[in-house]
């Protein structure tokens, strides 16, 4: 009954914000059109469509709002002018009853919160679509920021999935762009997100991680986690004061080198990114903040971790060869890389993938190199890329939605910024480190120990072998040593040949500095 009562709700929304325009006009069915056109009589759907789907979004509540939040990163699948409107989506939410998230932290911790906290203010700081914030200070005197996840947050939401994945099957089904837009794996990937935000723990330790990557960069402050006080649905975190990155005004009053703060965000991402492969991948301004402490005066403070990025070793050497590609203007490589990486059949022919790629990258060219959107790039790759049936991986669009959010921000704080002159260094570095000694030296090590363990047996194995009668344990024995040969031959290898092999690296990587970039 409960369903069947909220489905009411979901579908008298659709049709009072005019919602049908975006789904139902484009089923094939005669009678679906014809109904269409009955109960759009006497509404006033004069607002822009995008609006419209925004506001509804937020009529039916917090799940709805975030949906449209993750929505909003699929611009590979969204047109541009849903996908702007969508993005306006902010976590500003009203806050629950404080008296709950009190009820809630004594249950978690079993006792009360005067024996957790010496002081807990009862205002939240902070209040979104999944938790909301408090400040309070531990018995220890320090300051800490108490995130509190909504009440009873699991079941409403199974609740909305469950309408959302039956609805996402309906529009598969009967709309003529419902394959394309693949409303399934849109509700299914929302599903993912949503229940990985519900865990606090994990939260947690994507900020434990970040922390960790970030900390000799000098550029980015992000919170200590206090593990002693962290459990699923409470989190306790370091209070962090700065002022929010859209107060620019306030910021150029304070002092801050807007310059250096634009150049410092970008810094930050591509360091993620290709260093780390683990990016923060909700950068929306709601979750930046500029410190003006004396000691960390300029930097960044992230916030909120709840969505991170996590690329592999092949994802970033087709992200960075890509990049590199496309400033050359070799859009014949472009095209081979997305043929090389499985993400087009095998057949797709290259000079037809290169001419629809040139198509997409050469207008930005007409431009000077500053004016050049990387995030813009990377999403008319995408969008070129499904007409050649391309399944664009999910860590990839994160990535380009963060892109474009890191790309707008620094150009609001400076106008002027290259954003390509900035990433740069971070794939010439990236790239000469795959060919260089560097690269050797690290996989030896890895794999040493596994040597180690085989070289002192070899003797006592090939006694063994010889030994052995027919037919007992030869095969084993035979597996054995034919494995000691293999890492025989390596370390011959490495013996005669390491110091050509690494002569002729660094040559290589004089030429890459010269030639590639």
């Amino acid at each position: 009954m409960n369903r069947l009562f909220r489905g009411g709700v979901i579908a008298w929304t659709v049709l009072r914000f005019g919602l049908d325009e975006l789904v139902l006009s484009s089923f094939e069915r005669p009678w679906v059109r014809l109904l269409t056109r009955i109960v759009s009589v006497g509404r006033d759907l004069k607002a822009p469509r995008g609006e419209r789907l925004r506001e509804a979004l937020e009529s039916l509540g917090p799940i709805f709002v975030k949906f449209g939040q993750v929505l909003s990163t699929r611009r590979d699948l969204l047109p541009p002018d849903i996908a702007d409107e969508l993005a306006r989506l902010q976590d500003r939410v009203p806050p629950f009853d404080s008296a709950i998230a009190v009820a809630m932290i004594e249950k978690a911790f079993n006792r009360p919160l005067e024996r957790i906290f010496a002081t807990f203010d009862n205002t939240p700081v902070a209040s979104a679509s999944i938790a909301q914030v408090h400040f309070a200070t531990l018995p220890d005197g320090r300051e800490v920021a108490v995130k509190v996840l909504r009440p009873n947050m699991l079941p409403a939401i199974e609740k909305d999935l469950a309408l959302m994945h039956m609805m996402a099957g309906w529009v598969q089904g009967a709309s003529v762009d419902g394959k394309r837009l693949k409303p399934r794996e849109v509700v299914a990937e929302f599903d993912n997100y949503l229940h990985d935000e519900l865990d606090l723990l994990r939260e947690a330790a994507n900020a434990a991680q970040l922390r960790r990557n970030m900390k000799d960069l000098n550029l980015v402050l992000i919170p200590e986690i206090f593990w002693d006080f962290c459990k699923p649905n409470v989190m306790v975190m370091e209070r962090m004061d700065g002022v929010p990155i859209g107060q620019t005004q306030r910021l150029r009053d304070a002092g801050v080198d807007m310059k250096k703060l634009s150049r410092d965000g970008v810094t930050i991402f591509f360091t993620q990114v290709f260093r780390d492969g683990f990016f923060h991948a909700d950068m929306h301004p709601g979750n930046i903040q500029v410190s003006l402490e004396p000691e960390t005066f300029g930097r960044y403070i992230s916030l909120d971790f709840g969505i991170v990025g996590t690329l592999t070793e092949v994802d970033k050497e087709y992200l960075a060869q890509n990049f590199s590609a496309f400033f050359r203007r070799d859009y014949k490589r472009v095209a081979e890389l997305h043929i090389e990486s499985g993400w087009v059949p095998a057949t797709t022919r290259v000079d037809e993938l290169e001419s629809a790629v040139r198509a997409c990258c050469e207008p930005y060219f007409d431009r000077p190199l500053k004016e050049i959107s990387l995030g813009l790039v990377l999403m008319r790759l995408f969008q070129t890329s499904r007409r050649f049936n391309v399944e664009i991986q999910p860590q990839l669009v994160l990535l380009q939605k963060t892109l474009l959010n890191i790309e707008g921000l620094g150009r609001q704080l400076d106008p002027d910024l290259d954003l390509w002159g900035t990433a740069k260094p971070f794939l010439e570095k990236w790239m000469l480190e795959q060919v260089g000694p560097e690269k050797l030296f690290a996989q030896l090590k890895v794999e040493a120990p596994t040597y180690a363990k085989l070289l002192p047996g070899l003797p006592r194995l090939l006694s063994q072998y010889l030994k052995a009668p027919p037919g007992i344990n030869r095969r084993e024995l035979e597996s054995l040593l034919a494995e000691q040969k293999r890492t025989n031959k390596l370390l011959q290898s490495l013996i005669y040949g390491g110091l050509g092999f690494v002569l002729g690296l660094i040559a290589m990587q004089f030429v890459l500095r010269i030639r590639v970039f």
